[in-house]
């Protein structure tokens, strides 16, 4: 595997970015169905709805929301919001092989993550506070930025931890793409959060992890 060079500059403190390459591994999508319900069990066992908030990976992410100029409790991270539907008894969806690995792993890590389809995006990136005025089209619709964090490609607004992109989003189609994953600094390495990656891989290998790295 090699080592992603990931040119990044981070204007928000307190953040951390994992990327890693990844290609669908077709050899490995008859294990999917089992590592989404053993990611959702594993949830299940070790967390609860009314101490959520405490963990300190979801306490840490909303800081960093705050710190963004955003209000985690009306614009939840994306991973925080999987968790709770997750917690309510829904399962795990079944979207894509790469889409469907970034939910486990952001389920797994308690961080929000996306999946950026090859051709979409170009570095370097930039992590921000949303401006006045800036919006995109995400994945539920029209979604204003401003005060939100945000990773900034050479295109623009690429993705947020609440909402994805849709100039990035991953389709049928998509066979290779990068997943970001959003880390709190204090609480969690990008090391750790490839570690977990390889962990799932090694569980369910629906993809070939072509090179890994982060800041």
């Amino acid at each position: 595997m090699e080592t992603l060079e990931t040119p990044i500059r981070f204007e928000l403190d307190g953040w951390a970015l994992f990327m890693a390459e990844l290609e669908v591994a077709s050899k490995g999508l008859n294990q999917l169905p089992e590592l989404r319900d053993s990611v959702t069990e594993r949830v299940r066992q070790t967390r609860r709805m009314e101490t959520l908030s405490s963990d300190p990976t979801v306490a840490g992410l909303r800081r960093l929301f705050r710190g963004a100029g955003c209000d985690p409790t009306r614009y939840r991270p994306s991973s925080e919001a999987l968790l709770r539907r997750l917690l309510k008894g829904a399962e795990m969806p079944a979207i894509h092989p790469l889409v469907d690995l970034n939910n486990c792993l952001s389920a797994e890590l308690a961080v929000p993550c996306c999946v950026m389809a090859e051709g979409t995006f170009e570095p370097p990136y930039v992590l921000r506070a949303g401006q006045a005025g800036e919006s995109y089209d995400s994945l539920r619709g029209a979604f204003n930025l401003e005060g939100k964090p945000l990773l900034v490609d050479a295109l623009g607004p690429c993705d947020a931890p609440i909402s994805g992109s849709q100039r990035v989003k991953v389709t049928a189609d998509t066979v290779r793409a990068t997943l970001v994953a959003y880390l709190p600094a204090e609480v969690l390495t990008w090391q750790e959060a490839r570690a977990r990656l390889e962990g799932l891989l090694d569980e369910g290998p629906v993809a070939h992890l072509r090179a890994a790295g982060g800041r």
